[in-house]
């Protein structure tokens, strides 16, 4: 069994996550060279920015949070946090020079760190079961709570989807937990039964593939959850770097990614390593693979890249398979930022639901999530 977990648009350090987010896409919209570290603090009735900007764009720091807020849909009066009551307070200051000598005069990396992109051929996108299933559930329930199908549903919610496996084969849905913020008269039965018309089951139809599932279901399992999102528990940026990623499964650098513009490899460097990552897999190299990347703050080149194919390699030297990464994708970190297109505003969209398993799209979003240099590597690795 494997367990994994996603939260949704309204929890509260996601809540965070998406105002880090929108300053930075707010900065590049006017700016696309800016440098951006912006963190973001909730808690009942309160939002408070800090970080450092180098930027030629003046940004209003406390619209755009409101803004996010209002649009996650903390418009609700009585929850404790709503965009027009809550006090913000702005604590953003200009980048340090000496960070911004070696990322600018040397075109290097923003800071130090090891990042891990990941690929497995699991699902349609090629990302774990657990992790897929559990942001698309959450997906669907924004989706309902929107369309007002779940008139007693607030912002904030959590999914936990536990998968059997045979080996590295998911072959059935053990479990799925749900709990979702609700009004304070709704009633549990009729929720539970609500969710599972209008979200798992629609959800559980249309996923590939397509795994059995006993229709074990926990549904607000502590009783009532009354009192939530910043009310109920602060946030902070980056306190969910598994939910952003592979939901536990494969290793994780340990940095976040949300509030930091491109230069900062621990979203940069994270996202090529996935592109990689899923290419050798659509390339049918290998059925599974893990790349770690390492830099050095202000140095080009990468420290160190590494290949891990678990054993599901269809090549004899998984050697091959690096030299052929090494000389294939660009990594550097300002040839990643050219290569993925990493300077425009395309960000705020990653900071909820995942930063992987997204389809690309013609805006540039999840440019990391293409394939398309399968083909090259299969021709010349297979």
């Amino acid at each position: 069994m494997f367990t994994s977990e996603s939260v949704s648009e309204g929890h509260p350090d996601k809540i965070c996550d998406q105002i880090s987010d929108a300053v930075l896409d707010a900065h590049l919209k006017l700016d696309p060279d800016s440098h951006v570290a912006c963190e973001t603090l909730v808690t009942t009735n309160f939002c408070l920015l800090a970080g450092e900007v180098k930027s030629h764009a003046e940004v209003n720091y406390e619209n755009v949070a409101r803004e996010t807020v209002k649009s996650i849909g903390y418009d609700i009066p009585d929850l404790g946090f709503h965009f027009l009551e809550n006090t913000y307070r702005i604590r953003i200051h200009s980048q340090s020079p000496d960070i911004d000598h070696g990322v600018v005069d040397n075109e290097g990396a923003g800071d130090q760190g090891l990042m891990f992109g990941f690929a497995c051929s699991e699902t349609d996108a090629l990302m774990p079961y657990p992790i897929q299933l559990a942001h698309r559930l959450l997906e669907k329930l924004r989706e309902s709570r929107r369309a007002g199908e779940l008139p007693w549903a607030r912002p904030d919610a959590k999914s936990q989807v536990t998968v059997e496996y045979n080996g590295y084969q998911p072959v059935a849905i053990d479990e799925i937990l749900l709990s979702v913020h609700h009004a304070p008269d709704a009633h549990t039965p009729d929720m539970a039964e609500d969710v599972l018309k209008k979200v798992i089951q629609p959800v559980l139809g249309g996923c590939c593939p397509s795994l059995p599932w006993n229709g074990n279901l926990l549904f607000n399992p502590s009783g009532r959850f009354a009192i939530g999102g910043p009310h109920g528990d602060a946030g902070l940026t980056g306190r969910k770097i598994i939910v952003d990623t592979y939901g536990g499964t494969g290793r994780h650098g340990g940095g976040a990614f949300s509030g930091k513009d491109p230069t900062k490899v621990d979203r940069s460097a994270a996202y090529m390593a996935r592109h990689i990552a899923k290419n050798i897999v659509s390339a049918g190299i290998a059925e599974r693979c893990e790349i770690q990347l390492a830099y050095a703050i202000g140095r080009s080149d990468p420290v160190s890249v590494m290949v891990e194919t678990f054993g599901t390699e269809k090549v004899k030297d998984v050697g091959e398979v690096e030299k052929a990464v090494r000389e294939i994708f660009p990594l550097r970190p300002y040839r990643i930022i050219e290569y993925l297109g990493l300077k425009r505003p395309i960000f705020s969209r990653t900071s909820s639901f995942g930063h992987f398993g997204r389809e690309p799209e013609k805006e540039g979003h999840f440019s990391w999530e293409k394939t398309d240099r399968a083909e090259e590597l299969a021709s010349r690795l297979l």
